[in-house]
């Protein structure tokens, strides 16, 4: 009989192209993952990988193990949200995925707050910029921030929440330092972007070249702080830094739209409920935070 656990292994490292990504995605060693595929690959009597300095390819037997894996992977998926969906208990496990910036400068105090109110549901807080798979119960809600209602998956259930804008800020002491006459010039700091972003010739301060460039948006928002250029953040992060100020002549922008997701059945048991009941309040309360109306500080 085939061991359900060893497809998932299998499953992981026909997906992540090496058995380093499934070993990080299953969280195990790697090891591990080799001893599982090749346990499968005996059960068989096939081989389903080639090995090659770019990683792992599928052979043709592989590729037809493949299609059947995720065949059982969906119907063993479908078995398991049927039965969580009946599960309307208050206890047990609740995983919430949301981007990084959201859970640290917005929603940890009412995440807190909801842990505290419902002691009997231990939370996971699933804090990444990736695109966490619903539908394959890596979490049970998402707060995603969406660009276009269209990228939204058909088979998740979406509520709609408040929009989300941004705009471009730059240390308070530099902008005070511009305004005062001071020469150095200020250029912008970035993450991902090639070239000098549009929003940095918009305003009043002028900037020229890219004086810092990252990929992580907490050294985005420290570099702006110590004063190292302008940068552009939602307006949640921007308005209520204490050492950051909104340059001026820069209009606010729409950036998205945030919306609170889950899947099928697992989005009627009590738990997930409660939570996006919950959520979705805190987060209309936020409105007009989130839309940059509260007044900045100058």
């Amino acid at each position: 009989m085939i061991d359900w656990d060893d497809v998932r292994y299998f499953l992981a490292a026909a997906r992540g192209g090496s058995v380093r990504a499934a070993a990080g995605r299953l969280r195990v060693n790697h090891a591990t993952v080799l001893r599982r595929i090749a346990q499968l690959e005996d059960r068989l009597g096939t081989q389903m990988f080639e090995k090659l300095p770019s990683g792992y390819r599928l052979t043709a037997a592989g590729e037809e193990v493949l299609e059947l894996a995720e065949q059982m992977e969906a119907s063993s998926n479908q078995l398991e949200t049927r039965v969580f969906g009946r599960d309307q208990s208050v206890r047990g496990l609740l995983r919430v995925t949301l981007p990084p910036l959201l859970a640290t400068h917005l929603l940890m105090p009412d995440l807190a707050d909801f842990a505290r109110m419902h002691p009997d549901i231990e939370m996971e807080i699933v804090s990444t910029g990736d695109v966490v798979n619903l539908t394959n119960r890596e979490a049970d809600v998402a707060i995603r921030i969406v660009s276009d209602r269209k990228t939204l998956p058909l088979n998740l259930h979406g509520l709609k929440g408040p929009e989300l804008f941004a705009g471009v800020y730059m240390s308070r002491d530099r902008l005070a330092a511009w305004r005062a006459g001071a020469p150095d010039p200020i250029r912008p700091i970035v993450i991902g972007v090639q070239g000098v972003p549009d929003w940095a010739n918009e305003g009043e301060v002028r900037a020229t070249g890219v004086s810092f460039r990252t990929p992580d948006a907490e050294a985005q928002i420290a570099a702006a702080r110590q004063g190292i250029g302008m940068t552009r953040l939602p307006c949640f992060v921007g308005d209520a830094d204490r050492l950051l100020a909104r340059v001026p002549g820069i209009d606010l922008k729409a950036h998205a739209t945030l919306w609170l997701l889950t899947q099928g059945e697992a989005r009627k048991t009590k738990r997930v409920r409660l939570f996006t009941e919950f959520i979705s309040r805190r987060l209309a309360a936020y409105a007009q935070l989130l839309a940059g109306l509260s007044i900045p500080r100058d």
